[in-house]
């Protein structure tokens, strides 16, 4: 009898145990939950500021003294019209899988980045679009750059983009045969010595080349808004594991 007694408060501290578990794992999942709610919220306002910027009408290229200024919050994708002229310096060819905002991407590719000389003296990085995947063909390269270069200022348009920083499992670029695998063109004017350059790049959309190669071209927003999706699963989750708990208390009180 003494036994007995002694045991039987071990059952509330197990349901008060058990609770405060569960009510970890619910607030947990619910927080999740309200994260992707928000996270819906700010992907749609991007999407809608990204389809407005990309469907404006180009503007003056923004002048070296506001560079500084420039971030890809406000500005990435800003449609801009300048004139520049290609310069007789080593480009760069940047591979790609693919391209999440461009619709013409057939599949693997190399992207031509080359400096371009502006009327002040500045230089600017220009992505001056794909050559099919030629990563290991430098010379087929080099023939389609070069076509670019005719020492006299061109109009183009374009799109600010900010460098794109490698990430863990990025391939180490390529110096020797001017390859890289993510769009730092800062790493890129560094290793080449294109000088001081821009801290912005332009993804060209125009004009196009008589040969087409490179093949700029105009940019779509194509990204993903499953955040809603995201959500119901966590308040999903979260109402399992409350009712799993509910039941679990329950079938303690009956025994």
């Amino acid at each position: 009898m003494i036994q007995q007694h002694a045991a039987a408060p071990a059952r509330p501290r197990g349901i008060f145990g058990l609770a405060v578990i569960a009510l970890v794992m619910v607030s947990v999942l619910a927080s999740l939950g309200v994260w992707q709610l928000r996270r819906k919220d700010e992907k749609r306002a991007l999407i809608a500021a990204l389809t407005e910027r990309l469907a404006g009408a180009p503007v003056a290229l923004p002048p070296a003294t506001q560079w500084p200024a420039l971030n890809p919050a406000h500005d990435e994708f800003q449609r801009v019209r300048f004139s520049a002229t290609f310069e007789r310096k080593p480009d760069v060819m940047v591979y790609s899988s693919g391209s999440a905002v461009r619709d013409d991407i057939p599949g693997p590719v190399t992207w031509a980045f080359m400096p371009a000389r502006l009327a002040d003296g500045r230089t600017v990085v220009i992505n001056a679009g794909f050559v099919q995947n030629t990563m290991q063909d430098r010379a087929r390269q080099d023939r389609a750059v070069t076509r670019l270069v005719t020492g006299t200022p061109v109009e183009l348009t374009g799109y600010l983009r900010f460098p794109e920083r490698p990430g863990w499992f990025t391939p180490n670029a390529d110096v020797a045969k001017r390859l890289w695998f993510s769009r730092d063109h800062l790493a890129m004017a560094q290793a080449l010595g294109w000088d001081e350059v821009a801290p912005f790049y332009i993804d060209l959309e125009s004009p196009v080349p008589a040969s087409r190669t490179p093949k700029p071209g105009p940019l779509q927003v194509h990204l993903k808004d499953d955040h809603l999706q995201y959500a119901i699963t966590w308040f999903g989750l979260a109402l399992v594991v409350a009712i799993a708990f509910a039941f679990w208390v329950r079938s303690q009180r009956r025994a």
